[in-house]
């Protein structure tokens, strides 16, 4: 308004201003439409929270993984964030699921993306590309800093933190670990969340007969590297022989 007046000599008062500012917001405001997610679908994202392993406490980061259309759901923890766990999480997820998601909604994680092109064209990295030709599934990517794209497992990284790891989870080891939060996953199943009339568990079922079989065998999560052994028949992986 005060501009209005001072670089265009406006006449007007303040609250026709203030009205059409009102108005104009409204018509530009973002719409988010409800989505229908059809049987057969998954998100995946990592999450962080304090767990006490061994009697030492650290950072644990934990896979999740939704299906949209039940929201049935699968976590499973790590002491780091890197390639091997993010192709253990999956070879497990699909374990508990008995099936392999038509697709999977990832963020631009760098585990799974090397690049992003000028046309917004994603590059798998070729540990990701080897993980998706074991399993078939196909990779969609959400847009760069919009979580509301993979909302589904935004909320369930954040129900896991809240519910599972709540209070600090105390384990002898990672495995202990893991056994407790898909026993939390199982149980989850027989819930109904609010909107629907069938259990989590009876919804899945849909899902479960979208899903791609499994193969013969899981997919071997492991770094590779190429290298030279020295004359000892030694060969050096960060640091060590």
């Amino acid at each position: 308004y005060d501009r209005l007046k001072e670089e265009h000599r406006f006449g007007g008062g303040y609250t026709v201003v203030k009205d059409y500012v009102r108005d104009a917001r409204l018509r530009h405001k973002e719409v988010f439409v409800p989505l229908a997610h059809p049987p057969g679908d998954a998100q995946a994202d990592f999450g962080e929270a304090l767990v006490v392993i061994g009697g030492v406490e650290q950072k644990g980061h934990f896979l999740c993984m939704d299906l949209p259309h039940s929201d049935d759901a699968f976590v499973v923890a790590f002491p780091a964030e890197n390639t091997e766990s993010f192709c253990e999480g999956h070879n497990q997820a699909f374990a508990y699921m008995g099936g392999v998601p038509r697709s999977i909604l990832y963020d631009n994680t760098r585990i799974a993306v090397k690049e992003i092109a000028g046309d917004g064209e994603r590059k798998p990295t070729e540990e990701f590309s080897r993980l998706k030709s074991h399993y078939l599934f196909e990779a969609k990517f959400g847009r760069p800093a919009k979580g509301n794209d993979k909302g589904n497992v935004e909320g369930l990284v954040g129900y896991a933190r809240r519910n599972f790891m709540v209070p600090v989870p105390r384990a002898a080891s990672w495995e202990e670990l893991n056994a407790h939060l898909l026993e939390q996953c199982r149980k989850r199943r027989e819930r109904k969340l609010w909107g629907h009339t069938e259990t989590i568990a009876e919804r899945f079922d849909r899902d479960r007969e979208r899903l791609l079989p499994l193969p013969a065998t899981s997919y071997e999560a492991c770094e590779r590297r190429s290298t030279r052994a020295s004359s000892q028949a030694l060969v050096r992986y960060e640091t060590n022989d």
